[in-house]
This record gives structure tokens, C-alpha cells and sequence, in this order.
């Protein structure tokens, strides 16, 4: 059985079948209540914590008074507008009791697929943890289009794993696992209590969404598994209507697990690693001794820089001699970097005539 203490960083997804009474579309307070002792018991086992959590158009669509068929496009940017609001206060009322801050952050697919987005996302969200703070994820629904929505949250969530190196994703469901088929229709179905591998057997068995209120099923779960896997990051699929949905996995409840094959930092640093170079930096010795000591890339230590690249894009790091140490995503422009190379930190502001990041290349964001 996994531990979930033994994680040192969590994302927790939340349905809105739990979050959103089917009936009466209203807040399910208790079960809140209930998961915030459990994320406040997480906290206090020295595991970190993101939430992404569902329920604003669920929650919006009752104040508006609006059906419970489906929505058109406005009308759901509408109900989410009015729900963000109703599921920002409930988790900080939610939370307030065990000492935690809480922050909204709404995103869309832009923002894990334009590297820039991507970047500035990660380090939010990264600060914001590290300050403590518990940040609660959800799509920007109020301006989310087909074009450029996640369409679920078990796919954002399996994203913000990947974003932030969790290396445990929880997906509460109103299902208590993968099972071979629906076990509503088949009475041979089977539930699996460990998945190593997403097969095309594995594919082949996910069904669709089942819940009124929410958008994902078996196989936007899988997708999501495939996406948190990749990124090393194990994850479970498990039922959470119990009041201490965690507590009650940690306890042995059914899930099912999906295994994770490398670390989240292993996994990202091949994936930059794989990524073709947009441009090079050219560092001094000195630079290159810090970056083989675990530090970022300071401005200060490059001498050259070379290509067109933007922020986000890969670019080759260059020793002195001009041999390849590595790759690493830039968090300056090809021109910005030439304006800062060789200058001090605190310099930048002067030199750009804006703030800017210490680093030139995070060392989380760079593979050697």
C-alpha cells in the first residue's frame, strides 16, 4: 500500500460530484470541511500540496438560475464566472481554521502549451508553495474556448503534476478505481489495484463521463495517468465521497494506482534533453564550476549568447571551450540576454528598465 506521507509533493483533483450536491446545486460544506483536515494533515507531515478542483460552473449555474442541461458556450463562462468566486470563499473559509493560505490561480491550455505561459505559471505556483500557501487550480472557464480548454480537470491536474515535479496525483472520483469495464453493466467487471502499464487493453476498457456534473471519464483519467506517468509521477484513482477522502485512502481504501517509472526530476530533465536548441549561451569558468555544483546560471557568468530565441525556448549551455555542457530553458529573450550577459543580478532592472529573474537558466530548468 502507498503512503501517502511519503510524498513530497501531492496534487489532489477534485470532482465536482463531490464538491456540488447533484440535487440541489448546492456546496457540500461537511465534505469540504473534512478535506481540509486532510490536507492540513498532509501539511503537517511535511508534504506539499496543490488542489485542482472543479465545481465553479456547477456552482454558478444554481445563482444563476440556469438548467441542468447543457450549457451553451456564454452561458458556462457566465455560471463559472459567478461559481470562481463561491469556490475561491469556500476553500479559504475551508482552510482558514488549520492556519493555511489559500490562492486561486486559473489557467488554460495556452498556459502549459506556450513555454512563456508555461514558465511563468510554474514559478507562481512553485513560489507559492514554497510560501506555504495552498494554490487551488482550476480552468479559466470564464474565458476557456474549445480551441483552447483543457475540457477537464483530470487532464489539468495530470498537468500541473507535471508543472510543479509532484511525484502523487489524487484524483477523488465518485468511482473507486479503474475497473476492465462498467461495473454498473457487466457483473464480471474487475477493478485493478495496480496499472504498470497503459496497454491498448488498458485503452480499450475506459468508458465515458457517467456523472451529470462532470466532464471527465475513464478516459480522460487515462490520459491523465499517461501524462503524470511520463512526468514521474504515480497516481490513484479513488473514490472520494468518504468525509476524510485521504485519510480513508491512506487507511487502505479501494483505488487504483498507477505506477510512475522515474523520478519527476529525472523525468523532466530528459524531456528538456530531448528538445532541439533554439540558440547557445557561452558561460566562463566560474559559471560552469556553479552549474556542475547544482546552481542556476546567472547572468553574470555567460559571455556569448547566440540565435533567436524567446523565453521558455531550450538553448544550448556552452562551456569555455565551446563543447555542449547541456540544455536549459531560457527565462530572457536572445536580446534581453545580450543586454544582461556578463552584468550582476541586480542590474537587470537597469539594464532592461523593467524587474526581471536572477537566473538566466533555473537549474530545475536545465539538463547536464
Amino acid at each position: 500500500m502507498v503512503s501517502l506521507t511519503s510524498a513530497k509533493r501531492v496534487v489532489i483533483k477534485v470532482g465536482s460530484a463531490l464538491l456540488v450536491d447533484r440535487k440541489t446545486g448546492t456546496l457540500r460544506s461537511g465534505w469540504l470541511e473534512g478535506l481540509a483536515q486532510d490536507v492540513a494533515w498532509l501539511k503537517k507531515n511535511g508534504v506539499q500540496v496543490a488542489l485542482v478542483s472543479s465545481g465553479s460552473i456547477a456552482l454558478g449555474r444554481r445563482v444563476l438560475n440556469l438548467s441542468e442541461k447543457d450549457l451553451a458556450l456564454e452561458q458556462s463562462q457566465a455560471a463559472a464566472a459567478v461559481g470562481q468566486i463561491q469556490l475561491a470563499r469556500a476553500y479559504e473559509e475551508a482552510m482558514a481554521p488549520h492556519g493555511t493560505t489559500t490562492a486561486q490561480v486559473l489557467m488554460t491550455l495556452e498556459d502549459s502549451h506556450n513555454r512563456r505561459r508555461y514558465l511563468n505559471s510554474r514559478a507562481t505556483l512553485e513560489q507559492l508553495i514554497n510560501l506555504g500557501a495552498l494554490p487551488i487550480v482550476n480552468e479559466n472557464d470564464t474565458v476557456a474556448t474549445d480551441e483552447i480548454r483543457f475540457g477537464d480537470n483530470d487532464r489539468l491536474a495530470a498537468q500541473i503534476a507535471a508543472t510543479i515535479g509532484a511525484d502523487m496525483l489524487i484524483l477523488l472520483s465518485d468511482v473507486d478505481g479503474f475497473y476492465s469495464a462498467n461495473p454498473n453493466d457487466d457483473l464480471t467487471a474487475f477493478r485493478y489495484d495496480v496499472i504498470d502499464k497503459i496497454t491498448p487493453e488498458i485503452e480499450s476498457q475506459a468508458g465515458d463521463a457517467g456523472s451529470g456534473l462532470s466532464k471527465g471519464g475513464m478516459k480522460t483519467k487515462l490520459l491523465a495517468a499517461k501524462t503524470a506517468t511520463a512526468a514521474g509521477c504515480a497516481m490513484a484513482i479513488c473514490h472520494g465521497a468518504a468525509l476524510r477522502p485521504l485519510t480513508a485512502l491512506e487507511n487502505g481504501a479501494d483505488a487504483t494506482w498507477f505506477t510512475a517509472t522515474l523520478d519527476p526530476q529525472t523525468a523532466r530533465k530528459r524531456w528538456i534533453a530531448a528538445m532541439k536548441p533554439c540558440g547557445t549561451v557561452t558561460l566562463d569558468a566560474g559559471a560552469k564550476r556553479a552549474l556542475y555544483n547544482g546552481n542556476s546560471l546567472l547572468p553574470a557568468g555567460v559571455n556569448n549568447v547566440t540565435g533567436g530565441f524567446e523565453r521558455g525556448d531550450p538553448v544550448s549551455i556552452l562551456g569555455p571551450d565551446g563543447h555542449q555542457l547541456g540544455l536549459g530553458l531560457s527565462r530572457y529573450t536572445a536580446l534581453e540576454a545580450e543586454k544582461i550577459k556578463g552584468h550582476q543580478s541586480a542590474e537587470i532592472e537597469v539594464l532592461l528598465g523593467y524587474p526581471g529573474r536572477a537566473a538566466l537558466i533555473h537549474r530545475d530548468d536545465m539538463a547536464l
